[in-house]
């Protein structure tokens, strides 16, 4: 199948603490409480290795997109930008939110662009969904089992940029912002993935929504960068898809400061 659009995306969560009382045993009702018995359980699980809760125990509080339009040529592939947002409203609640993800999933059809998608942001999304009786068909149908969101090879479906640049595990898995150091990306400019609890304590889910926003920025600069770098997307392919992104940036940064902050970062890290 030849995919005519393509989505990059990215989710924001905060730990779910419903669960913890059936998990644990601990029904203290303070969620700082909960947060913390949370910890303790995924630490003795792990021995005392990793504190981070796993994918069922992620509450989902943003998904920001990226969309792209693609055109096939002989030379390859263009991309032609077509917006940059975040799903519902500040105030649309998890459910909603995914919801309206896999609804959009299924009207477009697109490839996905993630990075660590497949190991984070689509299993997040597959048990929030079976938790709200969301329906989800689109993520489990396939022709066969290399044309499918499922499928761990099919890039054309489903490019998880953490598992092909590191040959599916057979060299370093290294940190998005580590690889935009490298590549002259702005990275993350401003917040940081660990600053999102205390956001959403704050109630600043527009400030969480742009910093995901930032994410997918980064996560499509890079994903040019590595369909260049394959020979799909040709080399005037790859300065317009830039140069779009450039002017779209400059066009929103009045209404969108967190996307003026982004172009800044990008300018100074630009060769002079």
């Amino acid at each position: 199948m030849r995919h005519r659009s393509l989505i990059v995306f990215d989710i924001e969560t905060v730990p779910d603490t419903e669960a913890v009382p059936a998990l644990t045993g601990i029904d203290d009702p303070d969620v700082a409480a909960r947060r913390d018995a949370l910890t303790r359980y995924h630490l003795e699980i792990t021995d005392g290795r990793n504190p981070f809760p796993r994918q069922p125990f992620h509450r989902v509080v943003a998904i920001s997109f990226l969309r792209a339009e693609i055109e096939h040529d002989a030379e390859g592939e263009r991309y032609h930008l077509a917006e940059l947002r975040s799903g519902g409203t500040p105030s649309t609640d998890e459910a909603g939110l995914v919801a309206g993800f896999f609804q959009f999933l299924d009207r477009q059809r697109p490839r996905l662009v993630t990075f660590n998608g497949r190991g984070f942001d689509l299993p997040v999304l597959r048990y929030r969904a079976m938790r709200h009786g969301v329906a989800a068909p689109v993520l489990h149908q396939s022709k066969d089992r290399w044309n499918a969101y499922s499928s761990r090879y099919s890039d054309d479906w489903h490019c998880d940029l953490l598992d092909v640049l590191s040959d599916r595990g057979a060299s370093a898995r290294v940190r998005l912002n580590e690889i935009c150091a490298v590549l002259g990306l702005p990275g993350k400019p401003g917040m940081d993935g660990a600053d999102v609890m205390t956001r959403f304590d704050a109630g600043d889910i527009g400030g969480i929504r742009d910093y995901c926003e930032t994410d997918v920025l980064n996560t499509y600069l890079l994903y040019l960068r590595h369909m260049h770098h394959r020979g799909t997307l040709p080399a005037d392919g790859f300065r317009k898809a830039n140069a779009d992104l450039l002017a779209y940036l400059e066009a929103e940064a009045p209404e969108r400061p967190h996307l003026g902050a982004y172009l800044a970062a990008w300018a100074a890290l630009s060769p002079k």
